[in-house]
């Protein structure tokens, strides 16, 4: 009789967990997803501050509860995009936004650091910006995690959970790509700007506006003009105004542009290939300029890219883009050779030229830079390996 009052029993408390776990099971599915969530949120909001710190100390090694308000009230900046229902001057208005974005970058950098020369504003501009996007994702993850907590809502909290891999990822790098443009040190965008800078050589410098610079030289018994944005600070230019006035003024054969670009996963970091068209990232003014007045002319596109990952584009320069340089120089003088109209050729180094100079002389500091932070990278991959070897053991013995 116990017996079959016990099996009584165990299928009354079965029963009564089945029902428990049906009513409850999308709490506790919440519950469990919430806490990895609320983990991933502080982790980017501790990188956020981390990213902050090293933008402060660039601006002043002293920075005082003054000077932390305005950095911090600056991350909270933004630009409404304008109204594109009728297309019609739609780049227009997209320039004139960028350009009110870059005066007042200009205006508080030029205010919170006074005694900065120009190179090192410009490093400051680009480190912040960097800062201010890290801001803004851990902003929107919290945003998330407190609307999860407020609805319960499992679906929602589910999508966000399979996005959080991909969202730590960007926001490390981030993190370090504060690091790198804040200290001027050349990244994976930079490898067109410091293309253009190795094939400018000696040839003279001339300082277009205050952003951009053009050389001229022979290059493979070919006129050629190259197009950068001014360096050694952390700048991207004004490209696409520069090729079209250099366009409307002379007699142009091609128009090359070289940058970095997105690649897929499971092609190699450094890959290179060759296309047609305006390889300018963006917003796509600048790559707008180029293609009118390419249209307007009927001149040849040529573009050559270094593939890289997302995050890779804005971390300090890895071995495997570096390494590219000499399959970009073949490209280039192949399609160079390939030229039969007569004219100038024009050479756009396209990309953030952060710790790279302007001719193949100031490079030599840029690959010296590179150089030690490869190292620098590898000392951390050894580490990460010693690291996981020693976990897997531990999880065997």
């Amino acid at each position: 009789m116990a017996g079959i009052g016990d099996s009584v029993w165990g299928q009354v408390i079965s029963i009564i967990m089945f029902i428990v776990f049906i009513f409850f099971y999308q709490r506790i599915m919440v519950t469990q997803i919430l806490f990895k969530l609320e983990k991933s949120a502080e982790l980017l909001e501790s990188m956020s501050t981390k990213a902050e710190m090293i933008v402060l100390k660039k601006i002043s090694k002293k920075s005082n509860s003054k000077l932390k308000n305005s950095v911090k009230n600056f991350l909270e900046f933004f630009v409404i995009s304008p109204v594109d229902m009728d297309p019609y001057g739609i780049i227009k208005k997209m320039e004139h936004l960028v350009n009110l974005e870059k005066e007042r970058f200009k205006y508080f950098v030029g205010r919170v650091a006074p005694d900065v020369n120009s190179e090192e504003q410009a490093n400051i501009m680009m480190g912040l910006s960097a800062a201010m996007s890290l801001y803004q994702v851990a902003k929107v993850v919290r945003h998330f995690v407190e609307l999860i907590k407020k609805t319960k809502s499992i679906n929602l909290a589910m999508v966000i959970q399979m996005q959080l891999p991909l969202i730590e990822m960007i926001g490390k790098a981030l993190l370090r790509g504060t690091e790198a443009l804040s200290n001027g040190w050349p990244v994976g965008d930079t490898i067109g700007a410091f293309i253009a800078a190795d094939i400018t050589g000696d040839a003279k410098i001339i300082d277009v506006d205050d952003e951009t610079v053009v050389a001229r030289k022979k290059y493979k018994n070919k006129d050629v003009i190259i197009v950068k944005a001014k360096g050694p600070g952390g700048r991207t230019g004004n490209p696409g105004k520069v090729v079209e006035s250099i366009c409307n003024k002379e007699k142009v054969a091609k128009i090359i542009t070289i940058d970095a670009a997105l690649k897929l996963e499971g092609e190699k970091t450094g890959s290179v290939a060759e296309g047609v068209g305006v390889a300018i990232g963006g917003i796509g003014t600048d790559k707008s300029y180029v293609e009118e007045v390419a249209v307007k002319k009927k001149l040849p596109l040529d573009t050559i890219i270094i593939k890289m990952g997302q995050e890779e584009a804005i971390m300090p320069m890895k071995k495997s883009i570096y390494d590219s340089l000499p399959k970009v120089m073949n490209a280039l003088n192949e399609t160079i050779a390939r030229t039969k109209e007569k004219g100038k050729i024009i050479i756009v180094g396209v990309g953030n030229t952060s710790g790279v100079g302007n001719d193949r002389k100031s490079i030599e500091k840029s690959k010296k830079i590179i150089n030690e932070n490869i190292k620098k990278m590898k000392e951390l991959e050894k580490k990460k390996k010693k690291r996981f070897s020693f976990l897997s053991l531990s999880e065997w013995s």
